[in-house]
């Protein structure tokens, strides 16, 4: 029992920059979190969607990834959709600056954020035009066999594509999960909950393409070894179903989210309305408006 769960935990592909990377995550949130009281839910949100960030890349799993076509398209949705989802619907922005000690936030923390370079890199990356366009790009691209084969054959390719998927969809999350009005937020509400609905439609289509296929698309995983020894169009077919359904099903989850907020704003009495000024009627109209 112990010598299965070791195999479990111990890495595939070991990495010291996501080690690091997640570790460093980890205890400024914790730290943070118990500083601002962050409420149970919002934790739990966080914590989750951080265990399937470390599951997907860390653990034994990836091999399957990269053995299986469907337990690839699983570990993709993990790492683009529900991961950054649940992860941006914690807010866990305040928490992680508090984790910082208050010497390093005034040192370095806010400078950075007030210097030309990041609010250049931050006005770029967080476009809502481009963030939208590579959120859906990322998955489209690596869904065509050549580049899924350029993937699974070199590691650096690999974990480039893996890392391209999660940094896009937590940029696009952010946009889309903003609880803020517009400006300062940088989509609109209305275009936060529509943005979902626009995503999800290219993705439905290349799941149903995959799903009704009946070549073998990405033989890349016959010469890598399948891990399981069904017919090989029975995974494909699976891999397609799951990027049909589950990744829409999100989708549709963070477009509720997305209203929620919306609504929320709404009775505040946040969200800006731009009132027409009506121009002064000329005295022969109005003369005719009240004949």
């Amino acid at each position: 029992m112990m010598a299965l769960l070791l195999k479990w935990i111990v890495p595939w592909e070991f990495s010291w920059v996501f080690l690091a990377s997640f570790l460093l995550a980890a205890v400024l949130y914790w730290r943070g979190s118990r500083a601002l009281g962050m409420s149970f839910g919002r934790r739990l949100s966080f914590w989750v969607g951080m265990a399937m960030i470390y599951l997907s890349l860390h653990t034994y799993l990836d091999y399957y990834a990269e053995h299986e076509f469907f337990m690839h398209r699983i570990q993709q949705v993990l790492l683009h959709h529900l991961a950054p989802l649940l992860i941006v619907a914690s807010y866990p922005g305040a928490a992680l600056r508090a984790g910082l000690p208050l010497r390093w936030r005034a040192r370095w923390l806010r400078p950075a954020r007030r210097s030309a370079p990041w609010r250049a890199a931050s006005a770029v990356l967080f476009n809502p035009a481009l963030a939208t366009f590579l959120f859906i790009a990322f998955i489209l691209v690596w869904l065509i066999p050549s580049m899924q084969t350029l993937a699974m054959l070199d590691w650096r390719i690999y974990r480039f594509m893996n890392w391209t998927m999660l940094a896009s969809g937590f940029i696009y999350w952010a946009l889309v999960l903003d609880h803020r009005p517009r400006p300062p937020g940088r989509m609109t509400p209305g275009l936060r909950v529509l943005s979902p609905a626009i995503t999800m439609t290219p993705q439905i289509l290349a799941g149903a393409i995959v799903t009704f296929a009946k070549t073998d698309l990405y033989p890349i995983f016959e010469i890598c070894g399948r891990a399981f020894t069904f017919n090989v169009l029975t995974g494909q077919l699976i891999g397609g179903v799951i990027m049909w359904v589950p990744a829409a099903m999100i989708e549709s989850i963070g477009g509720l989210l997305a209203m929620r907020q919306w609504l929320s704003l709404s009775r505040r009495g946040r969200i800006r309305r731009e009132h027409r000024v009506q121009r002064p009627r000329s005295g022969t109209a109005l003369r005719r408006a009240q004949g």
